[in-house]
């Protein structure tokens, strides 16, 4: 197969002191230049519970700066692996939106909300963004992450289309034990049309799989969508598959082609570096098998083209790591991160790198659209549980001070010998991260916490308390304070009233008939003889 011209780059982004903020799922969006993290891990605790940061990456050192949202926003939860893409008011246009739907919450939840973002403005001190829920009706997307989302245009219109993606199982067949079990959505593909909200669904006979962390690039009318991995056979497809969408006036009419030359792959990401270009790196050719091969997807008139082409020098530590991950910071240039080499000294420890696959301010504004999802989710057993964090958040997004948004620095965050989820919570605390395993149903990888309101406050494991799952539950959606085993007594204590000492009441002098029945013999022998 021939190689295309065009050598890759690979550089370390160093000094990186907030890179457990950054774990797999994370999204990036690139507005104008300025790019945004979206979907950090868990909720930081003070500087930002928006899920929004934009980026800062300077002489290779990464920064992070809170956003703030509009007060016409809408709440946004800080969704992994959802399904991103840009939306253009049309293919002319240079001002463009970003489309989100699926992912995944901080409480393990899946979204099938769908939301658009815009950047409103940026100075030197304050980033604000929009963020717009779409009301949708008809074939609503059951919820769902690991799935893609792009938009075609059509005599004139713009669709979405969702495809792919996975989902818990059924109410009826979820267990505590398989409470987060996933399966594979169905092969549907839906079309959702902004202007009307309403969405609808198509079964196309070429597609037997609802293939997960496939790859999907769109130009005009036309989808190609590659790769994926099927839980049902556990294989990754190597099909191509092309997806036409015709919108008429009247129905819309969507038909699909397999091609060949597809590529057996999952969780790879995307660029794209020309309006007709893409670039495809990274993803899974098997479940213990990281694709250090890259390729160039071309995309003219109505082929696309798949070529190998000429990688980066990879680094040690990335041929050698068993997982990968990241996210596409546009224009040709992508984010990846390898887990850290000692986890024992710096928890959740990243370390990251920024491939560059063209020229920087060579080329100009990207107008075709891509989607691509990542993900170590495909490593199986192999791959640890996401974070766990507090049943109930009650920050707002605009309650931070102007003059304190500065750059997100880790040591803002609160002692995690104090406060973190490995803490001695009480005496009786059995927790160790060495040996604990998820108890709760709504646990990812670290024990669920509940905050006990005595004194100061301070943290406990719900697992300690001996709680059980629906009395959480209902503690983390009721506004009531809790008391930790330790300090329950000394609560009711202070609810409670005093007690009153009761007087004890001198019995009244007994009759003699009455008095002389009750006693005993000798007793009443000396009564006797005392009366007569």
């Amino acid at each position: 197969m021939p190689q295309s011209a065009g050598k890759m780059s690979l550089e370390v982004v160093s000094a990186v002191s907030n890179s457990s903020l950054l774990q797999p799922g994370f999204s990036l969006l690139n507005f104008d230049g300025h790019i945004f993290l979206f979907g950090q891990k868990g909720w930081p605790k003070r500087s930002c519970p928006t899920g929004v940061f934009l980026l800062d990456i300077k002489e290779n050192e990464l920064k992070m700066k809170p956003a703030f949202f509009s007060n016409d926003s809408c709440y946004l939860p800080p969704l992994r692996y959802p399904a991103i893409c840009k939306l253009r008011g049309n293919v002319e246009s240079d001002e463009y939106q970003y489309v989100i739907h699926g992912g995944k919450t901080p409480n393990n939840d899946l979204s099938n909300k769908i939301y658009v973002m815009s950047l409103i403005s940026k100075n030197s001190k304050k980033t604000t963004v929009q963020c717009i829920e779409k009301d949708l009706g008809g074939d609503v997307p059951e919820a769902r992450y690991g799935h893609t989302i792009n938009i075609v245009h059509s005599q004139g219109k713009s669709v979405s289309v969702i495809f792919g993606g996975r989902s818990y199982m059924p109410l009826a067949q979820r267990t505590t034990e398989k409470w987060n079990s996933v399966v594979d959505c169905l092969p549907s593909v839906f079309l959702v049309d902004f202007e009307f909200g309403c969405c609808t669904s198509y079964i196309l006979p070429e597609l037997q799989d609802g293939l997960a962390f496939h790859v999907s690039v769109a130009r005009n009318d036309t989808i190609y969508i590659l790769g994926g991995h099927s839980l049902q056979n556990n294989t990754r497809s190597p099909s191509l598959y092309k997806l036409k969408v015709d919108l008429p006036l009247g129905s819309p009419a969507v038909t699909c082609t397999i091609l060949p030359g597809g590529i057996s792959v999952s969780s790879a990401i995307v660029t794209q570096t020309s309006d007709t270009e893409f670039v495809l790196v990274g993803g899974y050719q098997s479940d213990n098998l990281k694709r250090l091969v890259c390729n160039t997807i071309v995309l003219e008139d109505s082929n696309i083209h798949i070529v190998e082409r000429e990688g980066p020098d990879w680094t040690p530590d990335i041929k050698h790591c068993r997982m990968w991950f990241g996210s596409d910071m546009g224009k040709g240039s992508v984010l990846l991160g390898i887990p850290g080499a000692n986890k024992q000294l710096i928890s959740d420890a990243n370390y990251f790198y920024i491939l560059r696959c063209k020229e920087e301010d060579k080329e100009e504004e990207l107008t075709a659209q891509i989607c691509s999802q990542t993900s170590t989710e495909d490593l199986g057993n192999s791959t640890p549980f996401e974070d766990s964090e507090e049943f109930c958040f009650s920050a707002e997004a605009n309650r931070f001070d102007v003059n304190n948004t500065d750059t997100y620095n880790e040591d803002d965050e609160e002692d995690e010998s104090e406060t973190g989820y490995w803490i001695t919570c009480s005496a009786s605390c059995n927790i160790d991260n060495n040996t604990w395993v998820p108890f709760y149903s709504t646990e990812f990888n670290k024990p669920a916490m509940i905050l006990c309101s005595n004194g100061a406050g301070h943290w406990v494991h719900a697992q300690c308390m001996d709680l059980s799952e629906t009395m959480l539950l209902h503690l983390s959606e009721a506004n009531v304070k809790y008391f930790c085993n330790e300090h329950i007594d000394l609560n009711k204590g202070l609810q409670t009233p005093k007690r009153v000492v009761c007087l004890k009441k001198q019995p009244m002098k007994p009759r003699h008939k009455k008095t002389a029945t009750k006693l005993t013999s000798p007793a009443k022998k000396s009564f006797l003889r005392r009366l007569f």
